[in-house]
């Protein structure tokens, strides 16, 4: 199983209850190409092919741009992903558990190199500002009528 760094100067471990479907919660958070649509932190994403361990996206977001790859997928479970990005090295985990009711989203996502070893508290707070904001628009989305009225996720865009 795929970790964060434990040892990175910069954690930060968030969660969030979400009253929607697994299913739905799912399926909008690995929709990468449609991440702008409703978590406008990202100005663009694009998964080449399926998404599957090994795989690579590129995204965008407050102007820096990313390319991730995916190093752990259990469906509707866990997804990891990672890569560096503007000399930062990041590890991301995410996990999905359905409660009674509701599905808990934990989040948790490490940074090591040279700019995050130069600026440590400051890149944490922006760090924890950014997941909160991402678990913030993915519960809204996810809890908006039209997804949980109904048992099976949106249609994934070809």
């Amino acid at each position: 199983m795929v970790t964060i760094d434990e040892t990175a100067p910069v954690i930060v471990r968030l969660s969030i209850d979400i009253h929607a479907p697994l299913a739905t919660v799912w399926e909008l958070h690995t929709d990468i190409a449609g991440w702008p649509g409703w978590n406008t932190d990202i100005e663009e994403a694009r998964l080449d092919g399926p998404l599957l361990p090994g795989s690579s996206f590129s995204w965008r977001t407050h102007g820096l741009a990313i390319t991730s790859t995916v190093q752990e997928l259990v469906h509707g479970r866990r997804i990891v992903w990672g890569g560096p990005a503007a000399g930062i090295d990041g590890v991301h985990v995410w996990t999905f558990e359905q409660g009674d009711g509701h599905v808990v989203v934990r989040t948790e996502e490490s940074w090591s190199g040279a700019p995050v070893d130069a600026a440590a508290d400051d890149l944490r707070k922006a760090l924890h500002h950014s997941l909160d904001s991402w678990l913030s628009r993915l519960k809204a989305r996810a809890e908006r009528p039209e997804f949980t009225d109904r048992a099976e996720p949106p249609a994934r865009a070809a």
